[in-house]
């Protein structure tokens, strides 16, 4: 019997319940998967908690990996018996399951070289860190970012394609586990934010000129020490909101602050177009089936576990990426 984690109400990490489904045959542009790894994401607490209204009840969890076992009338991307990884949005919510019915569009092939598991721990990370290295901002070789949660998973993967394209990387962290963590995966400076003046030591590391990039996934917390760590028409991109929604952004400080800009981008909208998708998937899993970025998965935990999962990642006590084994 297929099972799933689904929720009845938003609220902590209790509402999640695990729950016998029925799983029934693909309808047209449809395939049915069968599960073998699913990813666990931060966006994933923000449907839990409500931040991301969806109708309840429904199932959580936005992406997956693991083997077509029928397609509908239709889909010609995915065949039968394809391994498959996918993520996105409201389409592909449900990965928290063994099995499930999902729209064929978001699938993608997998090729030889990447293990299910590994496709479950990096396809959203792997994607959001492919456009944000490769359709943000046009950096060269010699600048300088900054990246908060530098040990997290997304962190992990920009920092370490940031070196590729021959960039320099302060990261933040919260301790100095992690600050090793991030060092082995490519960042040349680490500020333990929860000691330092994370603005004032960006200015320290770059002579006073500041970054052409920061990364901010925190949010509220970090929000004004990235727009103060900058250099001159510099860019902040607000990729996340763990520590809360970053506060309403007065134009008039943008001038002041060096003519900065500001982005809130949004996954889906890079992976909308089939072709760029493929584009930026392809280039990811090159880089990972080379051994030029590696795919960390520190946490394993059975799905039913999906509460304690939760709790383990708001609290920051997972480092990397992490995956239910199915």
């Amino acid at each position: 019997m297929a099972h799933a984690i689904r929720m009845h109400e938003t609220g902590g990490p209790e509402v999640l319940r695990w729950e016998e489904v029925t799983v029934g045959m693909p309808g047209p542009g449809q395939a049915r998967v069968r599960h073998e790894a699913v990813g666990l994401n931060f966006a994933d607490t923000y449907f839990r908690a409500g931040l991301y209204p969806v109708p309840l009840p429904n199932g959580i969890g936005v992406e997956a990996a693991g083997i077509v076992e029928a397609v509908g009338e239709g889909v010609a991307n995915v065949v039968v018996g394809d391994r498959v990884t996918y993520t996105g949005f409201i389409n592909t919510l449900g990965a928290y399951s063994t099995e499930r019915v999902i729209p064929a569009a978001p699938l993608i092939k997998l090729p030889a070289g990447i293990s299910c598991e590994t496709a479950a721990a990096m396809t959203m990370r792997g994607l959001t860190s492919a456009y944000l290295m490769r359709r943000i901002w046009p950096l060269k070789s010699g600048d300088t970012i900054l990246l908060h949660a530098a040990a997290g998973g997304v962190g992990l993967i920009v920092s370490q394609w940031a070196k590729l394209l021959g960039l320099s990387v302060i990261g933040t962290v919260s301790s100095e586990a992690k600050a090793d963590v991030a060092r082995k995966h490519g960042c040349d400076h680490v500020i333990l934010y929860t000691r330092e003046d994370v603005a004032k030591r960006v200015r320290e590391l770059t002579n006073g000129a500041g970054v052409a990039v920061a990364y901010d996934s925190v949010g509220k917390d970090t929000f004004a020490g990235s727009i103060d760590s900058l250099r001159k028409r510099g860019l902040l991109v607000c990729v996340g909101t763990a520590s809360g929604p970053v506060p309403p952004i007065d134009a008039t400080q943008l001038a002041i602050k060096g003519s900065v800009y500001v982005t809130r981008p949004a996954l889906a909208d890079y992976i909308a177009d089939p072709a760029e998708k493929t584009a930026l998937a392809l280039e990811l899993f090159e880089h990972v089936a080379a051994g030029r970025i590696r795919i960390e998965i520190n946490q394993r935990y059975e799905l039913q576990d999906a509460a304690q999962a939760h709790r383990d990642l708001e609290t920051r006590k997972t480092t990397g990426s992490s995956i239910f084994v199915v």
